[in-house]
């Protein structure tokens, strides 16, 4: 997904995030002067030996490369969140500034457990509603999907093989060395990467800031769209990105 014109602003999206979850971003920032791109991450499409966050940093180099772009901002959820701050540990030079929200890349069992009951639409549907402060968030539509993705043994296997390759690229001794800016927007009540994730997040990356939404979750461009973009616009102008 591509829309508007001007500064790059790459959107990375999660492990079960489609690319409608940031519907609201796109739409306000494409207005605003940036060129908002959401590519679709290959998570289940790699062979199982590239299906990792270091090879995902890599397909997003790439594309980056083909688009010709310079001077990006990023801006991931969940494990989005942690294919940007690798890729920006990679290719420092690429990347003018981040975003993370939900990220995983500190709290190592943000992903991939308790799917073992993977054939009860009851479970799953709690699971996805588990992500959220307000459950109603999570459609029939997120839930079939979730559930659709647990139930395919090769996308199970994808899931389970990122969870544990986000355990390994554990970035606590790489962020000191970004001095990149770097926004921290989180939900208070995320119960996937709480939020005292957020805090070693802040104190580790020296030019960061972290900005609370209350009564929200693990998806917070989701659950208060118009608050993560006021967030996010203020920011920008304050950093003139």
């Amino acid at each position: 997904m591509e829309v508007g014109e001007g500064k790059p602003l790459i959107i990375l999206h999660g492990l079960m995030g489609g690319l409608s979850n940031f519907d609201a971003v796109l739409r306000y920032f494409g207005d605003k002067g940036y060129k908002v791109i959401i590519p679709e991450l290959p998570i289940y499409s790699m062979s199982l030996l590239k299906t990792n966050v270091r090879s995902f940093a890599k397909y997003l180099h790439d594309f980056i490369a083909f688009k010709e772009l310079d001077d990006v901002i990023l801006l991931g959820n969940s494990l989005g969140g942690h294919i940007g701050l690798y890729h920006t540990k990679l290719y420092p030079d690429k990347v003018k500034a981040l975003i993370i929200t939900g990220s995983s890349g500190l709290y190592e069992s943000a992903m991939g457990g308790g799917y073992t009951k993977r054939g009860d639409y009851e479970v799953i549907k709690k699971k996805a509603q588990d992500v959220f402060y307000d459950p109603a968030v999570a459609t029939k539509e997120i839930v079939d999907e979730v559930y659709e993705t647990v139930n395919d043994r090769n996308k199970l296997i994808k899931t389970l093989a990122i969870a544990k390759s986000a355990i390994r690229h554990n970035m606590a001794k790489d962020l000191p060395k970004m001095d990149l800016p770097v926004c921290i927007i989180w939900g208070r009540n995320d119960s996937v990467t709480p939020p005292e994730v957020a805090e070693e997040f802040q104190l580790l990356l020296p030019d960061s800031e972290l900005h609370w939404i209350d009564k929200c979750g693990h998806a917070a461009m989701m659950e208060h769209p118009d608050e993560f973009n006021t967030i996010l616009a203020e920011w920008f102008e304050r950093r003139k990105l």
